[in-house]
């Protein structure tokens, strides 16, 4: 039994992760709020990750960097402090959890590191740029991270669309924009969180200790998006 450490995990793709993997391994999470799960292989610390200082865990053989952002807006709306907040809470809270833990997944069993990014770190998406900007940056990181920590960790992240979780709510808030969310990917559909988490488990497991510095793309056949 492996244990894994997911930051954020609270709900949304956090929460679809560990509901994934709670029954076979041991799994601490640290969010601001405790998730809605009662089990024996779950323990939880309450922390906001930017501001409070990391609890010590005995061991860790994974870390799974979850909190992020959706910040919509035309680039001319866009403060200054739109591009702080949303770095602070992709880019410094993921660099802030592995300085803080590397030295236990340096110790653990076939360590791991999972981080995440959008789409819109590729693709071209108008009133993208501040998420896309930090985002961005995490894959910059994963590459770099990937390469200096090889070959005892290995570090991939995963590159989601619009999945449907509190956070991109305001983008799945009527019928409509359902609909016109669905149209503009090739496959007619947006991602569930079940989708994302089954795709970290495999990036987390043996079956991918040949990958890392990657960055995986669950994109349901996107190549191009406009809100």
């Amino acid at each position: 039994m492996n244990k894994i450490l997911v930051i954020g995990g609270s709900k949304g793709i956090g929460k679809a992760i560990i509901d994934s993997l709670i029954e076979e391994h041991s799994i601490i999470n640290i969010s601001r709020t405790a998730p809605l799960l009662s089990h024996t292989n779950l323990n939880h610390f309450t922390c906001d990750i930017l501001t409070d200082d990391l609890p010590e865990i005995d061991a860790i053989d994974t870390l799974i960097y979850c909190p992020g952002s959706i910040n919509l807006k035309p680039f001319s709306r866009l403060k200054l402090n739109d591009f702080r907040e949303d770095f602070e809470i992709n880019v410094i809270g993921a660099v802030k959890a592995i300085q803080h833990y590397l030295p236990y997944l340096k110790k653990g069993n076939k360590p791991s590191i999972l981080l995440f990014s959008t789409v819109a770190a590729k693709l071209g998406m108008p009133f993208h740029a501040s998420v896309a900007t930090a985002k961005s940056a995490v894959e910059g990181l994963t590459k770099s991270l990937g390469a200096e920590l090889a070959p005892l960790i290995r570090v991939n992240a995963i590159a989601p669309t619009v999945t449907d979780t509190d956070l991109a709510s305001k983008l799945l808030r009527n019928d409509r924009m359902i609909e016109n969310i669905k149209e503009r990917h090739p496959l007619k559909k947006y991602l569930d969180p079940k989708e994302v988490a089954d795709l970290a488990t495999f990036l987390i497991s043996e079956k991918a200790s040949s990958i890392s510095g990657q960055i995986f793309e669950l994109d349901c056949g996107i190549v191009s998006f406009k809100i």
